[in-house]
């Protein structure tokens, strides 16, 4: 298998070997694929807790009144269109 890295992570994974904790890059890899896959359920956790936090943020607007009535597939279209015109400012 061949695993292509950007510059930056190369030079991280090369200053793990030289800091002599490591014997090869082989050895950098598989720790940091043991820590996602022993993290996973807690990197899921904080995903959906910041998912949380935005639906109820939305809810919040809807409750002051600040919603935006959405009454064809075209005021869907703008809508999206605002959202990513937003993202992208």
């Amino acid at each position: 298998m061949h695993v292509s890295l950007t510059p930056e992570l190369e030079n991280r994974v090369k200053a793990k070997v030289q800091s002599g904790l490591y014997n090869n890059a082989s050895e950098v890899i598989r720790e940091a694929l043991r820590f996602m896959d022993s993290h996973e359920e807690w990197v899921a956790e904080i995903k959906l807790a910041r998912l949380r936090e935005q639906l109820q943020t939305g809810i919040n607007q809807l409750d002051r009144g600040e919603g935006i009535p959405i009454d064809s597939k075209g005021g869907l279209d703008r809508l999206f269109e605002a959202i990513e015109d937003d993202s992208r400012a």
